[in-house]
């Protein structure tokens, strides 16, 4: 039963972004006068369908996102007629595109503003303060116990989790001598650490404390929008920093979304609407990078085409979009390859 419950949050859960995505954009069009062939939730055969002003709506058997059609957005297919998307002003086609992103980071703001509201707000404490000890990882085998607060490693102190963090980063497979305070008593540990088997960096199977409160509905709202801001910056400046470095990035791919969002549907409501809001921003941000195919990339071809003052040609916006499906195509695949490490899956492959 279990099984069957993480399996359908998962479908809900991907379904449930991707057709708010979608939403944006159909609505957008709708707006702007473009003549929408199909709005649909699913993909495969019609399970439910129903025809309005022209366009097809549709429940699919296939719950995974959903798509919209529009007339006129295929450059091969248009006609040039005045309600067709390429037949569009530049700036109401980046509308449309931009609605989609846009979509997501709204859905981002309301599920963690509902959540925040309804469950509280927790913070992870920046003190070197412990809040869980992994079983089988060398602080447990070391005796470490929640409520300890690590004063120092290999004679260096440490006040806050950042600092354990950077510390035990180069210090992977190695013994490091650990200072814990326990209540009114301190004593050392040496500890072997371990290896994050994807990152390579330095781990011993801790967790910082978490702090919780409650939180109005303003104030609930005002961390929503924080929060959806916070896993933009955030990531976008990892990813940055990775390039300035030339460093390999760790990126989730399907597998591992799905297998966290499963996690999230066993742990509860709360974390699973949190995981929802955490990647519907995600979702959101990726598809403003200006990378072909993307919405991010549309939005680019289009400002172009506003300041050159006429429409690009099929033929260019052709090779675009194959460099685009390209690039997509290495990063999925990428991704879905550090998921299978972090799984351990790749060792099937290599025998």
């Amino acid at each position: 039963m279990t099984i069957i419950i993480q399996i359908l949050g998962v479908a809900i859960g991907f379904g449930f972004l991707v057709f708010i995505h979608e939403l944006g954009h159909f609505l957008t069009a709708k707006a702007c006068k473009v003549r929408v062939l199909t709005f649909a939730f699913g993909f495969g055969p019609d399970l439910i369908k129903h025809t309005h002003n022209g366009t097809k709506y549709a429940i699919k058997a296939i719950p995974f996102g959903g798509f919209v059609a529009m007339a006129g957005e295929n450059p091969q297919e248009a006609t040039g007629a005045d309600d067709e998307y390429l037949s569009l002003k530049w700036y109401k086609k980046i509308l449309i595109s931009f609605a989609g992103p846009f979509s997501n980071y709204i859905l981002a703001v309301f599920l963690f503003t509902f959540v925040f509201n309804i469950w509280g707000f927790t913070t992870t404490s920046k003190t070197s303060l412990v809040g869980s000890v992994k079983e089988n990882k060398s602080a447990a085998q070391a005796g470490l116990m929640p409520g300890d607060r690590i004063k120092s490693i290999d004679g260096v102190e440490v006040n806050t989790w950042r600092e354990i963090m950077e510390n035990l980063k180069n210090k992977a497979d190695k013994q490091a001598i650990f200072v814990i305070e326990r209540g009114t008593y301190t004593f050392s540990a040496s500890l072997n650490v371990n290896k994050n088997p994807v990152t390579g960096v330095g781990i011993i199977g801790i967790s910082p404390a978490i702090q919780k409160s409650d939180s109005g509905f303003f104030e609930s709202f005002y961390l929503g929008i924080k929060c959806s801001i916070d896993q933009t910056v955030i990531t976008v400046g990892y990813l940055i920093d990775k390039l300035i470095s030339f460093e390999k990035p760790e990126l989730s791919g399907p597998i591992g979304i799905m297998r966290v969002m499963g996690d999230k549907t066993k742990a509860g409501a709360a974390d699973y609407l949190k995981f929802l809001a955490i990647i519907s921003a995600a979702l959101g941000m990726f598809n403003l990078f200006p990378v072909p195919m993307v919405d991010g990339g549309m939005i680019v071809l289009f400002f172009i085409e506003g300041i050159l003052g006429r429409q690009i040609s099929a033929r260019v916006v052709q090779i675009y979009n194959a460099i685009g499906l390209f690039f997509i195509l290495g990063i999925f695949v990428f991704a879905t390859y550090s998921d299978l490490l972090r799984l351990g899956l790749h060792k099937l492959f290599s025998k």
